[in-house]
């Protein structure tokens, strides 16, 4: 699978591009930047700065957390795969990179930068707003499941 061969309804499947018509997918296609990473790629580091959203097109993606940053293994925090997307946290909080994030296998990721989600505010600002808004809920909805594994696991160890 490649950009140029994904159809529009592949897009529209996902919760990043929701909603979106075919006329905002079209409008959207030339800022999306397909790129490939073999097996063991790090593609964000902990603690580094990221101005990038990426959708994952193939492959599965480790989300990794180092405890102490400077030292010690990483903890596997969760698998994303096809459909999914990271990256999402730092283009809302512009923060460093809050965990490190790995290729489990060869992976196809479609990446969209700040600057072109910028440049699409400007020109098509509703557009924006309905990813914008995807993404918000992307990330409330991981909240949500991470404040239901705190709770239980405060429930367990007391």
């Amino acid at each position: 699978m490649s950009l140029c061969t994904l159809r529009n309804e592949f897009f529209s499947k996902h919760s990043m591009f929701g909603g979106l018509t075919d006329a905002e997918l079209d409008i959207i296609r030339p800022s999306l930047d397909e790129r490939h990473y073999p097996k063991g790629t790090c593609i964000l580091t902990q603690g580094e700065p990221n101005n990038t959203v990426y959708f994952i097109v193939e492959g599965e993606i480790s989300i990794q957390k180092h405890p102490d940053e400077a030292t010690g293994p990483s903890r596997q925090i969760t698998v994303l795969h096809a459909g999914d997307s990271f990256g999402e946290m730092e283009l809302i909080d512009i923060q460093p990179c809050a965990a490190s994030v790995v290729c489990l296998t060869d992976s196809i990721v479609i990446a969209l930068t700040n600057r072109d989600l910028y440049l699409l505010s400007k020109d098509h600002l509703q557009t924006y707003t309905m990813i914008i808004m995807n993404l918000a809920r992307d990330i409330s909805r991981r909240l949500r499941s991470t404040d239901e594994l705190l709770a239980l696991a405060a429930k367990n160890g007391k």
